[in-house]
C-alpha cells in the first residue's frame, strides 16, 4: 500500500493500521521526513519523498515502490491541503492552481501510476484505490474555503468515473468523504479552535478521530470490500 501524506493524521493512522492488517506499507511526505522515517520505522516499512503534484516526483515514487515493497495493490491518495479560511472574491489563482495541482492532480497522478500496476489489462492482478475526500464537497465551505470544497467535489466525480473505467479491470475505486476530523490540517485555516467548535455540533457531538476514518479507508482496501466500487463513505459523526 501507498498512503500518500502519510507522515500525520488521517495517512499516517491508516498506514499504522494498514501493516497491522498485514499490508507493507509506503509512507509518502512531501516535508515532514522526521515523522514519516519515525512512522515508517514503527511498521517496518518505508518512507519516500514527494509532491503529489510533480509528475516527476509522482513517477519517482512509484518505482521505489516498486523496488523495495513489489507490486502495489493499495493506493490512498490522502495528501491534500487547505488554506486560511477567505471568500472566493479574496482568492488569488496562485492559491486556487495550487489546491488544484495538489488536491486534485496529485490524485490523478497517482491513480495512473497505480492502474498501470494494478489493471489485469497491464498484467497486474487488480487492486484497490481509496480516495480522501471531505464533507465539504457536499457542504461547500462557503466563506472560508470554498476552493479546497471545489477540490474534493472533483474528487467525488473522479472517483465515480475512474471506478467505471477499470472496475473490469480488477480495480475497485471508492473515497472516504471525512467531517471534521482533529488533525493539524486545521492549523493551515487560521482557526485551531474550530475543530472542537463545528466537532460539537455533529449529531454525535464530537469531532472525529484520524483511527476512525483509517478503519474506513483501511476496510476499503480489503476483501471485505470486495463488492464495493464508486462509493462515497462519509465518517462525518452524522453531518
Amino acid at each position: 500500500m501507498l498512503v500518500t501524506g502519510g507522515g500525520r493524521g488521517i495517512g499516517a493512522a491508516t498506514a499504522f493500521l494498514a501493516a497491522q492488517q498485514g499490508f507493507k506499507v509506503c509512507v509518502n511526505y512531501r516535508q515532514d521526513k522526521e515523522s514519516a522515517q519515525s512512522l515508517a520505522k514503527k511498521i517496518d516499512g518505508i518512507a519516500v519523498q514527494g509532491d503529489v503534484s510533480s509528475e516527476g516526483d509522482v513517477v519517482r515514487m512509484f518505482d521505489e515502490v516498486d523496488r523495495k515493497l513489489g507490486q502495489i495493490t493499495a493506493l490512498v491518495n490522502n495528501a491534500g491541503i487547505v488554506d486560511k479560511g477567505t471568500r472566493v472574491e479574496s482568492m488569488s489563482a496562485a492559491r486556487i492552481g495550487r489546491m488544484l495541482a495538489v488536491n486534485v492532480t496529485g490524485s490523478f497522478l497517482c491513480a495512473r501510476e497505480a492502474i498501470k500496476r494494478m489493471s489485469t489489462k497491464h498484467g497486474g492482478r487488480g487492486g484497490a484505490i481509496v480516495n480522501v475526500s471531505s464533507i465539504a464537497s457536499r457542504l461547500g465551505g462557503s466563506g472560508e474555503y470554498v476552493d479546497y470544497a471545489a477540490s474534493k467535489g472533483a474528487i467525488d466525480t473522479f472517483t465515480i468515473g475512474l471506478s467505471k473505467e477499470v472496475g473490469a479491470e480488477g480495480i475497485r475505486v471508492n473515497a472516504v468523504r471525512p467531517g471534521i476530523i482533529r488533525t493539524e490540517i486545521h492549523l493551515a485555516s487560521g482557526d485551531p479552535a474550530r475543530v472542537e467548535r463545528i466537532g460539537a455540533t455533529a449529531p454525535l457531538g464530537r469531532p472525529g478521530e484520524p483511527e476512525e476514518v483509517a478503519r474506513a479507508i483501511v476496510w476499503l482496501c480489503g476483501d471485505e470490500a470486495s463488492y464495493l466500487t464508486g462509493a462515497l463513505v462519509d465518517v462525518t459523526g452524522g453531518r
